[in-house]
């Protein structure tokens, strides 16, 4: 029976150094003599190009006001509706009902985004 044990523990014992070896030449292993700096070649057609190439051809555009003084810009006409002011809701909506401060229905307190001429 002791032989048996012995014989394990030789076995584990082995089996152990055989472990640390490896991770040993694991973590060691083969280190890059390489330098530690490096280079990176730039590439000049990407994205970036187009876009300075578009913003160089949009510095070049030159606006005529003549155009507003023009007798078709001047007919034209303003067909947009007006934004008629909506009562205000509640001050939280997602608040349960009956919490909070109520408003009332003929309340007007809208923003005036737009001024009326």
């Amino acid at each position: 029976m002791i032989d048996f044990i012995l014989s394990h523990k030789i076995i584990v014992v082995i089996l152990a150094i055989l472990v640390a070896i490896g991770v040993w030449v694991g973590l060691t292993g083969t280190s890059s003599t390489g330098s530690l700096l490096t280079s990176e070649i730039v590439d000049d057609s990407g994205p970036d190009k187009d876009l300075v190439a578009t913003l160089l051809a949009l510095r070049a555009v030159r606006l005529d006001a003549s155009l507003f003084s023009d007798p078709a810009f001047v007919s034209l006409k303003d067909f947009s509706t007006e934004i008629v002011p909506e009562p205000v809701g509640r001050p939280n909506p997602f608040a349960p009902l009956g919490s909070g401060i109520a408003v009332s229905p003929d309340s007007t307190q809208s923003a005036q985004i737009f001024q009326s001429q």
